[in-house]
This record gives structure tokens, C-alpha cells and sequence, in this order.
């Protein structure tokens, strides 16, 4: 009798619809991954421990991760969600209509949704940064996100949409002559709000990230190739001479410390509780035994 109550639970349970967002969503690459809460936790490599990460004058490179965004950023007092910061940012906005002028100087549409992605990267030897094409993204979903730039050419790249085109310069170093940008190489944001001066003063300049972020690689070339098809990796990234730092974040959960794979020693530290998340397989969603499991979690 006890083994049919048994099997009669897990058919029930099977019918019932589970929310994605009450439930941890799986990683595109498997393992575990890094969760941010959104309000004063990030990921750091401390600058006057590591430095910048690339070489000024970088002619080459690519910074890629994949993210899922629990949250959009609060459109009374947070302007920009940063992802990742340094010699390129990677940050979610609110869409208010201020890319169109951006999306025609690269010459693509302007991006459609509530939440546009922007990436961009210092010029050697000036203030200013690289174009990017702004590219819509959502709530509750991973991303497979890729910054590059290779000579004069930028690529950018969400999943399995890539566009490039001819506005890149050699990467710099954060040239920030108020001193009141960090120059850590962060994951989610610094924790705090930085109010920059000005009429009226631009509050929220880099906040947090709320959500999740894994496979995190940067490198010293340009690894894609936007006239092929398919840019999604279906695995874990891979290490190789061209990797300066790539953190796979499979530590066990609860963990505050994340392991550079590329063996040069860039480990970063969680803090005000940034740390690894349990996370389920992709292949295996879906499936009884799994639902089971996240039910007794």
C-alpha cells in the first residue's frame, strides 16, 4: 500500500504547473552558477591586487557570459543594472526611446521591449567608449551575451542574433578623470549607489544585478564570427591560450569564492553574500524525478 501512496504522489505532483520564477531555472552549460540578489551583493577582483585585466592599447578581444535577469531595473531611483564592469561594461536599462539615435549611428533598428542590453568598451588614450548595438532583451531568461572587437570592427551578439560593424577602437583603461568610477573588475554591480555630478545629479550609475550570471570568459581574440550561424555554446567554456580569465562557477552552494579555470590566478570573491546557487541541468528539465527533487528543496 505505502508504495502505491508513493507512486500516486508523484503523478499528482506531475500535474502540478510549476512557476519558473519561484524555482531556481537551470544553466544553458550545467553545474552551478553565481546569484546575485540585486541589492548590494557583487562579485570582485580588487584593483590594486589584479590591475586591469587586458593590456591598454588591446586590439583584440572578447567578453562573454550567459545571465538570466530576475528583476528590471526601478525606474524612480536605478537607471543601470551593471552585469559586468572594467575595461568594457556590460548593463541592463530601461528603454525610454534614448537608442534610436544610437541604433541609427550603427545603422540597425532601434530595439523593441522594456529592457535593452548595452555593451561597450574604453578607447585607448581617450575618454570615450566604443558603439554597441543596444539589443532587447527580458525578464526570466538566459542569455548568452558576447561583446568583441576586433580592429575597427564591433561585434555584438545575444543568443543567436550577431551584428557588427565599423566604429571600434583599441581597448583602454578606464580613464575616469573625477576618480569617481570603481576601477575593480566587478560581476553585478558595486554594491552601493554612485551619484555622478551634474544638473540634475545621475543617480544609480551602477547598480546591482538581480539574477543570475555563469560561464563568464574574457579573451584575447575575437572568437566569433558573425557570418556563420549558431553562436549559443552547448557546453561549458573552454580554456585555451587566448583565455585570460574565465570562471565557471561551479563551486558548491553557498560558496564566496570563484575559481579562475584559465590558471592565471584571477579568482573573485562574493560579497555581502554573493555565492553559488544549486542549479539543475538543462537536459534533465522536466523530467519526474527532477520536479521531485525541487519540491523537496
Amino acid at each position: 500500500m505505502g508504495h502505491r501512496q508513493i507512486l500516486t504522489c508523484l503523478f499528482l505532483l506531475s500535474l502540478i504547473p510549476l512557476s519558473a520564477k519561484a524555482l531556481p531555472p537551470p544553466s544553458p552549460a550545467g553545474g552551478n552558477y553565481l546569484v546575485l540578489d540585486g541589492v548590494d551583493d557583487y562579485a570582485v577582483l580588487d584593483f590594486e591586487t589584479f590591475g586591469y585585466l587586458l593590456p591598454d592599447g588591446t586590439e583584440e578581444f572578447t567578453f562573454e557570459a550567459w545571465i538570466y535577469l530576475t528583476a528590471p531595473p526601478d525606474k524612480k531611483d536605478t537607471t543601470v543594472l551593471v552585469i559586468l564592469h572594467q575595461q568594457v561594461d556590460m548593463v541592463i536599462v530601461n528603454n525610454e526611446g534614448q537608442f534610436n539615435e544610437l541604433a541609427n549611428a550603427v545603422n540597425t533598428d532601434p530595439p523593441k521591449g522594456d529592457l535593452v542590453l548595452q555593451m561597450n568598451s574604453y578607447v585607448d588614450g581617450g575618454f570615450g567608449r566604443t558603439l554597441a548595438f543596444p539589443i532587447s532583451v527580458a525578464l526570466n531568461q538566459w542569455y548568452h551575451i558576447v561583446h568583441q572587437v576586433k580592429g575597427n570592427q564591433v561585434t555584438a551578439i545575444v543568443n543567436d542574433f550577431g551584428g557588427t560593424h565599423q566604429n571600434g577602437f583599441p581597448l583602454g583603461h578606464d580613464r575616469d578623470p573625477r576618480g569617481l568610477r570603481p576601477k575593480d573588475f566587478v560581476l553585478g554591480g558595486f554594491g552601493k549607489i554612485i551619484v555622478m555630478p551634474g544638473r540634475p545629479p545621475t543617480k544609480a550609475f551602477l547598480d546591482s544585478f538581480t539574477g543570475y550570471i555563469d560561464e563568464v570568459r574574457i579573451s584575447t581574440e575575437a572568437r566569433y564570427d558573425v557570418n556563420k550561424k549558431g553562436f549559443m555554446p552547448d557546453d561549458k567554456f573552454k580554456d585555451d591560450a587566448k583565455t585570460v580569465a574565465l570562471w565557471h562557477f561551479d563551486e558548491p552552494g553557498g560558496a564566496q569564492q570563484f575559481s579562475d579555470a584559465s590558471g592565471n590566478a584571477h579568482h573573485l570573491v562574493g560579497k555581502n553574500g554573493a555565492k553559488i546557487g544549486n542549479a539543475l541541468a538543462v537536459e534533465a528539465e522536466g523530467k519526474l524525478a527532477i520536479t521531485w527533487g525541487r519540491l523537496k528543496q
